[in-house]
């Protein structure tokens, strides 16, 4: 099996973003290792504190957000970063070539049960120009990411990246301690019987994604004449992973629920992510209103609504939009 950095020069990557790359991974897997020891090492449990989102910290988020903190700002490698457990973004190098958004530990909510978490990040080039402390070094659209990947924490600890070549995936092996690929240039199947979406918010949906949802439950008797399954992990790693595996459509859309919020992901550590990568995969990434890469973002914590996954089946949900 190839190992990282290879795969990654057969895709032309630079050598300064393979070594950001490679920084990246090394927190990852002290990540790991601090999961899968969590319940004997008291880092079960949330904090005291709440994060900028206003979410209640678990103390592996805490841990998590500190050691990919520390790596990439000690890097040289890195101007700027933003992090989902930061109130602001947070300027390192000024002469860093690359800036990185990451969700440090997504699902954590699932930490507690021993279900499925990830680590989510996005690489940016920096903008010449601009001081590595001015927020305005983000307000770059997700079609300027140069990678993006997430780290699934599971039975096995899968890496899921593209750099604009494909999407390609790797399995930690413990043995050297390597990330090594296992499947380059995953496809997502274009049609699909299952979808993921959080059932409890029906009520707060807008009435097109209420129709649509009611239409895939009606099964083989109603408009679709086809039985759907819903899959449901409440951890956005583990929902895509899915989708890019073996298809679907995962979507959280715009609700009434809190009306000063566009949705409930945040675009620059979630969507444009994971955007990324379901288009590289030959998927589709939108909102009920355009493509999420397209969005010029606002705020670093900027909230959006997600609709991603299998292209035929994405395209059919924008339809009841139009």
């Amino acid at each position: 099996m190839q190992r990282l950095a290879p795969s990654l020069r057969q895709d032309n990557v630079s050598l300064d973003l393979i070594s950001l790359i490679k920084t990246i991974l090394a927190a990852t897997k002290e990540i790991s290792f601090r999961v899968s020891q969590a319940h004997l090492s008291g880092l079960m449990g949330s904090t005291l504190d709440e994060n900028i989102q206003g979410e209640v910290q678990k103390k592996l988020d805490v841990v998590a957000n500190q050691l990919l903190k520390d790596v990439l700002l000690e890097s040289g490698f890195v101007k700027a970063i933003s992090s989902e457990e930061e109130d602001n973004s947070v300027a390192g190098d000024e002469d860093g070539k690359f800036l990185v958004s990451f969700d440090p530990l997504d699902g954590s909510s699932n930490i507690d049960i021993n279900s499925l978490i990830g680590t989510i990040f996005s690489i940016h080039e920096a903008l010449p120009g601009v001081e590595a402390g001015d927020p305005a070094q983000f307000k770059q659209a997700g079609t300027k990411q140069v990678c993006a990947g997430y780290v699934l924490y599971g039975p096995s600890t899968m890496l899921v990246m593209t750099t604009g070549n494909g999407t390609h995936m790797y399995v930690l092996d413990r043995t050297h301690g390597g990330y090594l690929l296992v499947e380059r240039n995953l496809q997502i199947p274009e049609e699909t019987q299952e979808f993921a979406i959080n059932m409890s918010n029906q009520r707060f949906w807008q009435a097109p994604m209420q129709n649509y949802i009611n239409d895939l439950l009606a099964g083989k008797e109603g408009p679709r004449e086809k039985n759907f399954n819903m899959r449901w992990i409440a951890a956005m790693v583990g929902d895509v992973h899915r989708v890019l595996n073996r298809g679907g459509i995962f979507t959280y859309p715009k609700d009434t629920k809190d009306p000063s919020k566009a949705g409930k992901l945040r675009l620059m550590y979630e969507a444009n992510p994971m955007s990324f990568l379901v288009e590289q995969a030959g998927g589709l990434s939108v909102t009920s209103t355009g493509r999420i890469m397209e969005i010029e973002p606002t705020d670093v914590h900027q909230r959006v609504e997600v609709i991603l996954g299998s292209k035929n089946e994405v395209e059919k949900c924008l339809s009841y939009y139009s």
